[in-house]
């Protein structure tokens, strides 16, 4: 039994593309905001395909272990514009994770869009659960884009 979870979140940002990529591929730096996260790397370069590591969001020992590789890492300074994907490696969540980073075309000069989108199945979850699986997953994402603005704010 697993239940199929996909959802897009788009925020924008009021900073450059690549200040907003930079924070969204320090996989460690991500503790910072999303909510009840810690995050545990793999040996390897961090920067580059191949990359793991362990997102924990919960307390104490209740909550899901997110494994995950990196499996496409592109920036074009040209374009100010990079594209990131994870695979999701399990136990619970399998699949994939990325987003997209990029001069928003509906904002301000120096301002950037972002979409993020997980496409994941959900182990021992019901299919009926995945309309809420989903909701509730954006919402976090979408709070944790909040968060990160904030605290991209707080350092100008």
């Amino acid at each position: 039994m697993a239940a199929s979870v996909e959802f897009t979140v788009v925020h924008h940002f009021d900073h450059p593309s690549r200040v907003v990529w930079d924070e969204l591929v320090d996989w460690k730096g991500h503790e910072a905001w999303i909510p009840m996260t810690t995050v545990e790397l793999g040996t390897e370069p961090q920067d580059q395909v191949g990359a793991t590591f362990v997102a924990f969001t919960g307390v104490w020992k209740l909550g899901l272990p997110d494994r995950m590789r990196v499996t496409q890492l592109d920036w074009d300074d040209a374009t100010s514009s990079g594209t990131c994907e994870v695979e999701k490696l399990g136990p619970v969540l399998r699949g994939r994770a990325g987003f997209t980073v990029g001069p928003d075309p509906e904002g301000a000069p120096g301002t950037t869009r972002v979409e993020w989108i997980e496409d994941v199945t959900v182990k021992a979850t019901p299919g009926f659960a995945a309309p809420l699986a989903a909701k509730v997953g954006a919402a976090g994402f979408k709070q944790g884009m909040k968060r990160l603005a904030r605290l991209l704010d707080s350092r100008r």
